[in-house]
């Protein structure tokens, strides 16, 4: 159980370091990084006007901030806005050569916006979200995010070899990625590789991925007694 007043420390450090940079401010208020961590702590007490507002200043004061045009494609994301946080994330790339984050939050939202509706702008989506996440492993090559992000986008392609060649690279990096198990499990699954699907089934929920019981329950009848 929480501790009552702990929660109130927590609440009243937060308060008190919102504090400390709004005085920050007064005395230069034209540092884009102080704007952007007061950004933060407003996020943190999940006031995101205030947060958004902050994180614009930051980006007039200092333009070159990528991670502030991440944090409001991330309000964008939070209000269910995608082509919102598409944009803030390829401005982003923009402001920074070489930001990994940026990319790979651009391969996430494209394929969210994937619908079935038009299979010809679905297939541009998915090869535009790879074209990405390659983006951001090159930038980054021990972005583990974008590796099983990589692996979701060809499991969408139908291309579970290569699929699970981007899983097994994010367990390679982080062993204990449970989100790269999982996909691993359903692509060996889909593999009628049914002694990998149950390890790396049993790895996922090991390391706290909620594994869906329909997956569980195709796997049970290979499970050795």
């Amino acid at each position: 159980m929480t501790d009552v007043n702990q929660g109130k420390n927590l609440s009243n450090n937060v308060d008190e370091h919102i504090a400390q940079l709004k005085n920050a401010l007064l005395k230069n208020e034209e540092c884009g990084t102080t704007h952007y961590n007061l950004a933060v702590a407003y996020m943190g007490k999940q006031e995101y006007v205030e947060a958004e507002n902050e994180l614009h200043e930051a980006i007039d004061c200092s333009p070159s901030l990528a991670e502030a045009y991440v944090l409001l494609g991330g309000i964008c994301l939070q209000r269910k806005d995608l082509e919102g946080c598409y944009r803030f994330n390829q401005r982003a790339t923009k402001a920074r050569a070489g930001f990994a984050e940026g990319y790979s939050n651009m391969a996430f939202v494209l394929l969210q916006l994937i619908d079935g509706k038009n299979p010809k702008e679905d297939e541009e989506k998915m090869d535009k979200a790879i074209k990405n996440l390659k983006k951001a492993i090159i930038h980054n090559k021990n972005f583990v995010q974008a590796y099983t992000t990589l692996g979701t986008a060809y499991f969408m392609k139908g291309l579970i070899a290569e699929g699970i060649k981007a899983n097994l690279e994010a367990v390679e990096i982080q062993p204990e990625f449970p989100v790269a198990h999982n996909n691993l499990a359903v692509a060996y699954l889909e593999n009628k590789e049914f002694s990998k699907a149950i390890e790396h089934c049993d790895k996922a929920e090991k390391f706290g991925f909620e594994v869906a019981q329909e997956l569980k329950d195709e796997l049970a009848p290979h499970r050795k007694a």
